[in-house]
Formats: C-alpha cells, structure tokens, sequence
C-alpha cells in the first residue's frame, strides 16, 4: 500500500527501498569497499575473509541461508571454519557497531530522525539455543518455541535501518535448572535477566550517550511503555517521545484534587497524599474514547489500498496520568480508531510541546512502519530468521551482518541516486 500524501503535511515521508540487482554493476568490489570499514575490528585475516564469505552468502540467492549452504556456495568456504568465526572467533563488536553507527549517520543521519523500538521473534526447534522458551512470538501471532529479540530502528527522510539489538533471555534461563545450558550457550557471566523495557531502555540510553545519532523522536508500542523506559526517554532533553499503551491505561481529563492523610505506621505518625472525597474517580482509555463526541474525530486517508483509500479518525486530548490511584503527569493522549461500524482503537501518549498539532501526532502513528520493513526485508532477503546458531556469541554475530548487510543495500541505493517513485510516510 503506498500513501498519498504531500511532503508538506507532514515532517518528511520515509523513502521506499527500490534497489535491483541490475543496478549494481559490481557487487562484490562495492562488498570489499563496504568491508574496509571493519578490518580493524577482526584479530585474524581468516575471520576478516569469513566476515565478507558469510555477508556475500546472505546477498546470494540460495534458498536458505544458514551456515552450511553458505559455506559451500561461496568460494572459499568451509563449513567448520564459518562456524567458528559466527559463534566461537573474537569480534570486537562494540568497535564494529561504532564504525557501523558512523556510516548510518552519513547515509541517514538527521536532526528530526526518530528511534523505533520493537522485537522480533524467531521461531526454533529444540531447547538448546540460547534464550529459545515457549514464548509469544510476533512472526506467527502466536505463543511458539521461539527466541525474541530486542530492536531499535533509526529512520529519517533519506531512510531506516536497525542500529541495536539485545537477545531477550527469559528469566528462567537463569535458574540453577539452566547453569549447564548457560555455559554451552557461552553467556557471559555478566549478563543478568532484564524485561524487555529494561532492554530497550539500556538501548536508548547507550545510544543517546554513544552521541553518533541525533534524532527527536522515540517511538515504541505498548510492550516498552513502562516507567523505566518512559523514565529513559524523558531524561533526554529536547526528544519527544510517542508510545502506544494500553486500553486500560487509567486517566483523568483534568487535575484531580489531593489531600494529605495522616496516619500511623509502626507507632510513628506518617503522612501520605491520596485523592479528596470529591476527586472524581480515574477512566480508562478506552471508556474515554467511547465517550468522545464525533464531533471531535478528524478523519485522515493515511495509504491508498488496492480496493481504496485507507482511512482513519484520530482525536488528541491532554490528560493526567494515573499511577498508583494518584496523579502522575500530564501527557497528550492520542487516539486512532477505524472506520468500521466496530471500530477498532489505538491509544499513544506524548511528552510533545502544547502547540504540537494533530497533524504531526497522525504523521509519528505511522513512523513504526519502518521498522517493521527493516525486519521483513532483513527477513526476506537475507536470511535473518534462518540462522542455525546456538550460541550468544553466534546469535548476536549473525544478527549483527543482517544489520549491516541491509545498510549496505540502502547506501548503495543512495550512492547511486535511485530515487523512490512513491513514498510510504503512514502505515495502514
């Protein structure tokens, strides 16, 4: 579905990725160009040959492409050899990121960029991979034997790429019942169970203090919104964020009034706030938008489908935000809902100056498109979900050439001028 939309409603439209294989005259000298930039980062020449046999396999046309296909397609290749480099060779990973992160700003780099957070789940047979549980996985929609991981997408004007990862280790992986599957995995002692928030507030804030990427706008859906990745996002200054919550998320349109309640503890007298007789009781999301007259609902065409306009109404409110029965922060609140006669609703909250328009919130609902193209054509045309690993080491290696090699493909579309006939700026 492309949009229909004019550059000038919104900040700036997010360019499609239009690249062939007829573009590029000569792939693999640009490949050993592009790997230059990382030689420094490999101790030995023979993981430095197996960094570019590996990417080069990810760039082939082989019908899968995990380790051993690779390995025998690519010249030079030897299965024992790539596997060693993948999972057990020393990479220095914080340098190839760093020189990584370098490159994405000179291809992408903008002041009103944005961040996206999301995860990606990566169905597995067998117990033995590191961090693999039953556990919702977002690519089938469902609870699956699976690994999930933690992502941050960058995406501006001139396009979007994933800039950060973490491997999502359920916390029964750090039981006594896991020490052995712990060691065979090589996690690093160091590593401690963190929920998904605390994974991508550990992003945000090493990216923010690496200071490579400048951006404006943080944006996650309604898993990450939770206090310390909220508390991470509002501690950087000049960045709004925009996060989807949930439903039941409770509020008040206004200030409710607090008293101080005197109290016992312990036989020390206390004090504590709590709401006044005539505060009026919080409401969720949900109850609120039902309530909202239609009077206030602006419909918007956000993509043109093949059987027609897609269409959405959307409604912005400032409102106090419940935490514990009592006022927290005043926030804006937007909502989205469909046009069906049932509609369905989608809630964001925003830390977005006073004079934000409706306009700038409708063009941020649609931003998170960008990522999920990072994982589809990651997906799609590298292999990402097809890796054979079962190591940490092996996992965030491999993870890590998707990232790079999907880069690789947008700096060549922008080293060439290919330029988009159409642009996606809001998903459907």
């Amino acid at each position: 579905m492309l949009p229909e939309i004019r550059q000038s409603d919104y900040l700036y439209p997010v360019p499609k990725f239009c690249l062939d294989r007829s573009d590029v005259k000569d792939f693999a000298t640009e490949l050993l160009g592009f790997h230059e930039n990382f030689a420094e980062c490999f101790q030995r020449s023979e993981s430095r040959d197996n960094f570019y046999r590996y990417m080069a396999g990810q760039f082939s046309q082989l019908e899968r492409k995990s380790i051993e296909p690779i390995a025998f397609a690519i010249e030079g290749g030897k299965v024992r050899a790539m596997q060693r480099f993948v999972s057990d060779a020393p990479w220095d990973d914080d340098k190839i990121m760093t020189n990584y992160r370098s490159l994405v700003v000179e291809d992408f780099g903008h002041p009103d960029a944005a961040l996206l957070f999301d995860e990606c789940g990566f169905v597995k047979k067998g117990d033995d991979s590191i961090g693999v549980a039953r556990q919702y996985c977002g690519t089938v929609g469902k609870v699956e034997n699976s690994q999930v991981g933690v992502f941050a997408a960058y995406t501006s004007k001139y396009g979007y790429s994933l800039v950060d990862k973490r491997l999502y280790l359920p916390e029964h992986w750090f039981s006594e019942e896991y020490s052995e599957r712990r060691e065979k995995c090589m996690l690093p002692d160091e590593i401690k169970f963190q929920t998904k928030p605390q994974l991508a507030a550990e992003i945000l804030r090493d990216l923010a203090g690496e200071k490579l990427l400048p951006f404006r706008y943080v944006l996650a859906d309604s898993i990450y919104t939770s206090p310390e990745f909220v508390e991470a996002a509002e501690s950087l200054v000049g960045v709004t964020y925009f996060l989807q919550v949930s439903d039941d998320t409770l509020c008040w349109l206004q200030n409710p009034v607090t008293v101080e309640k005197s109290y016992k503890y312990r036989g020390q007298d206390r004090t504590k706030k709590v709401l006044s007789d005539k505060a009026k009781k919080a409401i969720s999301l949900k109850a609120l938008a039902k309530g909202i007259n239609n009077f206030f609902w602006y419909q918007r065409k956000v993509s043109e489908g093949a059987k027609g306009p897609i269409e959405y109404e959307f409604t912005k409110r400032r409102i106090v935000l419940s935490h514990q029965g009592l006022p927290q922060k005043t926030v804006w609140l937007v909502i989205r809902r469909s046009m069906a006669s049932e509609p369905e609703y989608s809630y964001y909250i925003s830390n977005a100056p006073l004079s934000t328009r409706l306009k700038t919130f409708v063009w941020l609902s649609g931003l998170r498109w960008s990522i999920e193209q990072c994982f589809e054509e990651t997906k799609t045309e590298l292999g990402m979900d097809q890796y054979e690993v079962r190591k940490f080491p092996g996992w965030h290696h491999h993870i890590l050439t998707c990232m790079l090699a999907h880069y690789f493909l947008w700096h060549l579309k922008i080293r060439l001028g290919k330029k988009s006939t159409s642009y996606y700026a809001i998903a459907a």
